[in-house]
């Protein structure tokens, strides 16, 4: 028998759900926000949120485990609060707020993951098209109020990356930006705030546009930034110095993110820029765990649908036309694929 291995390892990762689906809870409930303005007991914080008292101490000390929340004192005058992070990320009022997407995770991801073992055998997604027939995004497109919710939850997820690539792209050289499947017309917004010389277009679906048309009037940008219409299979991308793509090409299967990278290319001027924002896998694929599940997630969505490596992306931008990349490193697992024309 081997004394020098620990099962641990893998048994924190086989109950891993149980660590995420407490989460995933708190944030349904809204704990978090609750806690925003000053710390609660146990009894206040079970009334507010409508709890059963069996699980209320195991649910909030198993939060304070986790790292999630802290607690001063114990028992029914111990008080709880947020750590410095859930008050920045998981309070519904800060601007940082990524809970959308978790509630995105909640709501969808985590019944539809537990179909892995189908959609691996099958190459099928798993999610309401199973039930409905329809996939993921004609169901959102169709109902205004969840596709702004769902706008939101990626906008919570993507800003940290916009803003890294803002700062870390030399746009220096560039004028223009057109923001293809640009959504909420955040990258675009942070671009034009963060380099007064940019024009940006962000372009979308006709669903989107009065969303992206309201943010596009805030008083920072200057009016630097517009709100277009696209349908980028049946069209062709408007030219621009720069084209990026944030979190679009992984939702497609490997023609289609071809005719997607051929459009840009054509857009382009020479010396122009392709920027595909992704969770790009590590060359090797060993080491970004969350670019790689990213894509069982996309199989789970889409079938057919993948993440990449930066050398893939290379091959086919240069199969494009394009003459050289580079990998941006962004936020966490998040970079910047780019591709100059």
């Amino acid at each position: 028998m081997q004394h020098d291995v620990s099962p641990d390892h893998i048994l924190q990762i086989g109950f891993g759900f149980w660590a995420s689906k407490t989460l995933l809870s708190a944030v349904e409930l809204e704990l978090f926000s609750r806690l925003a303005d000053e710390p609660k007991t146990a009894p206040e914080l079970q009334a507010a949120l409508g709890l059963h008292p069996r699980g209320t101490y195991d649910f909030l000390d198993t939060l304070v485990a986790l790292g999630l929340l802290e607690r001063d004192g114990a028992g029914d005058t111990g008080r709880y609060r947020n750590t410095p992070s859930t008050a920045v990320f998981l309070d519904k009022a800060s601007p940082q707020y990524i809970g959308g997407i978790l509630e995105m995770a909640n709501a969808r991801l985590y019944r539809f993951w537990a179909d892995l073992t189908p959609a691996l055998k099958t190459g099928q997604p798993q999610n309401e098209i199973k039930e409905t027939g329809e996939s993921m995004f004609a169901a959102l497109y169709a109902d205004p109020a969840r596709l702004e919710q769902f706008m939101d939850a990626m906008s919570g997820i993507s800003m940290g990356n916009f803003m890294a690539f803002a700062e870390k792209f030399d746009f220096s050289k560039y004028r223009t930006l057109a923001d293809i499947g640009g959504a909420t017309g955040q990258l675009s917004a942070i671009v034009a705030s963060r380099h007064p010389h940019m024009l940006c277009r962000t372009c979308d679906l006709p669903a989107v546009q009065p969303i992206a048309e309201r943010r596009a009037r805030a008083p920072d940008l200057g009016g630097r930034v517009t709100a277009d219409t696209i349908d980028f299979f049946a069209d062709e991308f408007p030219k621009a110095d720069i084209i990026t793509m944030g979190m679009i090409l992984h939702d497609w299967n490997l023609e289609e993110k071809k005719t997607l990278i051929a459009k840009a290319y054509r857009a382009l001027p020479v010396g122009g820029a392709l920027v595909a924002i992704e969770n790009i896998i590590d060359d090797e694929r060993r080491q970004n765990g969350f670019g790689l599940m990213m894509s069982l997630n996309m199989l789970i969505e889409f079938g057919a649908a993948f993440d990449f490596t930066g050398a893939q992306f290379t091959d086919w931008c240069k199969e494009a036309g394009f003459s050289r990349c580079e990998i941006i490193p962004l936020a966490g697992p998040a970079s910047a694929a780019v591709a100059y024309k």
